[in-house]
C-alpha cells in the first residue's frame, strides 16, 4: 500500500528526525538547535504530529532500535565540509570505520539496523547545516544562525509536500544530480 497525503500525515510515527551535536560546542549546536526550532514549527503548524523529534550528542549503535518501523528517517548534524547552507542527501547502509568506535556516521547506524533487522533500513537522508566554529564554550556564529535557517525553511517545505516520501527520494536524487540548486 503507498503511503497517501504529506509526510506529516503517514501512520504511526513514520518520520524520525535524529539530530545530534553538543549545544556547548559553538556550532556543533546546529542539530539540536534545529530540533529545537522545528519543534516549535511544529507546534504552531498542529498538523506534524505524526514526526518523532529525538537528540543526542553522537549517534550510537542503540540508535539503529530507533528506525524500527519507520516509513522515513532524517538525520541532522553540523558540518565544516559541506557547501552552506546545507547540504541534503539520500545515506545507504555502509560499513565504514565509525562502526568500531563509540561514535557512529548514519550511514553506518543503518548498517547496524541492517544487521539486527536482517531487513533493510527505512529511506534514510542526512541534512547536514554548515558550521564554521566549534569551540567550548563558543556561542553559535552568525553564519551558522543564517544556515540554521535556510535548512529549517527546506525541511519545512519538504514536509509540506504531498506523497512525502516520493517527493523526498525524488529531491534527494535531483539535488545529487545538480538539478535543485534553490536551497544548495
Amino acid at each position: 500500500m503507498e503511503p497517501s497525503g504529506t509526510l506529516a500525515e503517514q501512520s504511526h510515527s513514520s518520520l524520525l528526525i535524529l539530530a545530534v551535536g553538543n549545544p556547548s560546542r559553538g556550532d556543533d549546536a546546529l542539530g539540536p538547535l534545529f530540533l529545537e526550532r522545528l519543534a516549535a514549527m511544529r507546534e504552531q503548524r498542529g498538523d506534524w504530529n505524526d514526526i518523532e523529534l529525538l537528540t543526542d550528542f553522537q549517534l550510537q549503535i542503540e540508535h539503529a532500535v530507533d528506525l524500527e518501523n519507520r516509513a522515513l528517517a532524517l538525520f541532522v548534524d553540523a558540518s565544516v565540509s559541506c557547501p552552506p547552507p546545507f547540504q541534503f542527501s539520500q545515506l545507504q547502509p555502509v560499513r565504514d570505520i565509525s562502526y568500531t568506535s563509540h561514535a557512529l556516521s548514519p550511514a553506518a547506524v543503518l548498517h547496524v539496523y541492517q544487521q539486527i533487522n536482517h531487513a533493510p533500513p527505512p529511506p534514510a537522508f542526512q541534512l547536514a547545516i554548515r558550521g564554521e566554529r566549534f569551540e567550548l564554550g563558543e556561542p553559535l556564529s552568525a553564519a551558522a544562525e543564517a544556515n540554521l535557517a535556510a535548512a529549517l525553511v527546506f525541511v519545512g517545505q519538504l514536509l509540506a509536500q504531498p506523497d512525502g516520501e516520493r517527493w523526498a527520494r525524488n529531491h534527494a536524487a535531483q539535488k545529487e544530480n545538480g538539478l535543485v540548486a534553490a536551497f544548495s
